[in-house]
C-alpha cells in the first residue's frame, strides 16, 4: 500500500482523477540509481493499470543496468504551462522485472492488460507489437505524491 501523501492535501489528486491523469499523459520521466549513488534521469512511455504503473524499457540501457543492480526508482508525470495549471505525480518505490527480456510475445498473462492499455495508448492497436528490445518493469509505488495548482482558490 502506498505512503498516504501527508503535505498539500488540499492540492493532491483523488484517486479517479489521478486515474483519468495518468491515462492522459504520454511520457513520464525515470530516475534510477547507479552504484556510485549517482542520479540517472530519462523519459518513457507508461500505462497505468489503477494500481501500478508500467514502464516499457530498453533492456540495453542505462536504466535496465542500474535497476538489475538497485531496483529503487522514482517516477514523475506532469503537465502544465502556467503556475496555476501546473499538476502532476511522483511515484517511488521498488521496479519488478516482468516477462522475458526483451520481451518478444511469449504468453505471460500479467501482461495481458498493459500490454493492451499500452497497445491502445500509443499506436491505436489492440495487441502488441514487439520489437526484441523492450521489456516491462513494474512499479507498484511505495510512495505516492500528487498536486494539481488548479486547485489553489485564486
Amino acid at each position: 500500500m502506498a505512503e498516504t501523501q501527508r503535505r498539500g492535501r488540499r492540492i493532491m489528486m483523488t484517486q479517479g482523477e489521478l486515474g483519468d491523469f495518468l491515462a492522459a499523459q504520454r511520457t513520464c520521466r525515470v530516475a534510477t540509481v547507479g552504484g556510485d549513488g549517482a542520479p540517472h534521469v530519462g523519459a518513457l512511455w507508461f500505462v497505468w493499470d489503477g494500481t501500478a504503473l508500467w514502464l516499457y524499457s530498453i533492456t540495453r540501457s542505462k536504466r535496465w543496468a542500474q535497476l538489475r543492480k538497485d531496483p529503487r526508482i522514482a517516477v514523475v508525470v506532469d503537465d502544465g504551462h502556467a503556475y496555476g495549471e501546473l499538476r502532476g505525480v511522483e511515484m517511488a518505490g521498488r521496479a519488478e522485472f516482468v516477462g522475458e527480456a526483451p520481451r518478444t510475445g511469449e504468453p505471460c498473462p500479467e501482461l495481458d492488460a498493459p500490454e493492451r492499455l499500452f497497445a491502445e495508448k500509443y499506436f491505436g492497436m489492440s495487441a502488441m507489437p514487439h520489437d526484441g528490445r523492450h521489456a516491462w518493469l513494474r512499479l507498484a509505488p511505495e510512495s505516492v505524491a500528487s498536486w494539481d495548482f488548479r486547485k489553489i482558490p485564486g
